[in-house]
């Protein structure tokens, strides 16, 4: 192994990112898996899984619902409860004590909600059913769920736009057949992911705050018939905000997203000092070439942080890379969660 240094790599230069200083450019991506306690509830286990990792220059959690029908699956955790701070707060303070930062993602799944996660009685939360009043309601509880984050001691709340939840059916045309100020134009279907961006922004301020999109992708039966317009006036007027960061998510071949949105396209349109987050398939090498070439500032990583706890040291040294178990990805316990090995010492 060879540690080859921070000028050859600059994944491992630090960065300014909104009101933090970052330590290294790898941002362990958001990744849900499944294992929070009843009640939506952070614990023991979900500390110490974070804290493993929390030499990353930045760690986003895991999905985490706004409010009871935000909620993508089972034993996914949620910001709205006071046990649920309370949970939270365990692990931030495993991570700072650590020497990490962990912004929350703050999450709704609106359509994609199962089933078994919605209230009693109720239905989901789409762009169809939800009045003026009800929107109005969800992006005061962007609002709070943001509060809450800073209560529980995170570092700062990441918007998720992407991936085809609430925000994304809202500014998709694919998805979003509404008439009135929250559909039709570009502008109109827009409108919900920057109301909920500038109400995350009132609670906790722009420098604490960033948004992840997904340009172009098809999750959860998504689409957009312009998508390069969409997404370049979503992201224009995003940078308007002067947020911490920008996170676009490259668009996948495999599921016929198209290459014209791959995120390098979109870096003219963000302003220093918003930085932009890159995600999606990159590796040591192409990490690096990314933010040499100024096409990104940081990349995220998600599966190789699932088996590589310490990924920056293992970066830093060429070392080998332990391979992920995509069985243990969703639910369980400590197995594939926290039993991944780390670099011997030395």
């Amino acid at each position: 192994m060879t540690n080859i240094g921070h000028d050859s790599q600059p994944l491992l230069q630090p960065v300014r990112l909104g009101a933090l200083t970052l330590a290294n450019r790898l941002v362990m991506a958001p990744l849900t898996r499944n294992r929070s306690a009843a009640g939506y509830i952070p614990w023991d286990l979900n500390a110490l899984y974070y804290a493993q990792r929390a030499s990353a220059g930045l760690i986003v959690s895991e999905a985490t619902a706004i409010n009871p029908f935000g909620h993508g699956g089972a034993n996914t955790p949620g910001l709205y409860t006071p046990e649920q701070i309370e949970g939270w707060r365990l692990v931030t303070s495993a991570v700072h004590g650590k020497g990490g930062r962990i912004f929350a993602q703050l999450w709704h799944t609106g359509r994609q909600a199962p089933a078994e996660t919605i209230p009693t009685g109720s239905e989901r939360q789409t762009t169809l059913n939800l009045t003026k009043q009800g929107i109005a309601l969800i992006t005061a509880e962007y609002a709070q769920a943001a509060r809450n984050a800073i209560a529980a001691g995170f570092d700062g709340v990441e918007i998720h736009g992407a991936n085809g939840y609430l925000p994304d059916q809202f500014l998709e045309d694919g998805t979003n057949a509404r008439s009135d100020d929250y559909g039709g134009s570009i502008e109109h279907r827009a409108r919900f992911l920057l109301d909920a961006t500038r109400a995350a922004i009132s609670a906790v301020g722009a420098d604490r705050v960033g948004v992840r999109l997904s340009p172009g992708g098809t999750f959860g039966d998504i689409s957009d018939s312009m998508p390069w317009e969409t997404f370049s006036y979503a992201v224009r007027e995003l940078d308007k905000l002067a947020l911490a960061y920008i996170h676009l998510v490259e668009p996948r071949n495999d599921r016929g997203e198209p290459a014209e949105l791959a995120t390098a396209r979109f870096r003219p349109l963000i302003s220093r000092p918003t930085q932009l987050i890159v995600a999606g398939g990159y590796d040591r090498a192409s990490g690096n070439a990314a933010i040499a070439e100024g096409t990104a500032d940081l990349v995220a990583f998600g599966r190789l942080f699932i088996s590589n706890p310490d990924l920056p040291a293992r970066f830093a040294r060429e070392a080998s890379l332990t391979a992920y178990d995509r069985s243990t990805f969703y639910g369980g316990g400590a197995a594939g969660y926290v039993d991944y090995p780390t670099l011997q010492a030395g």
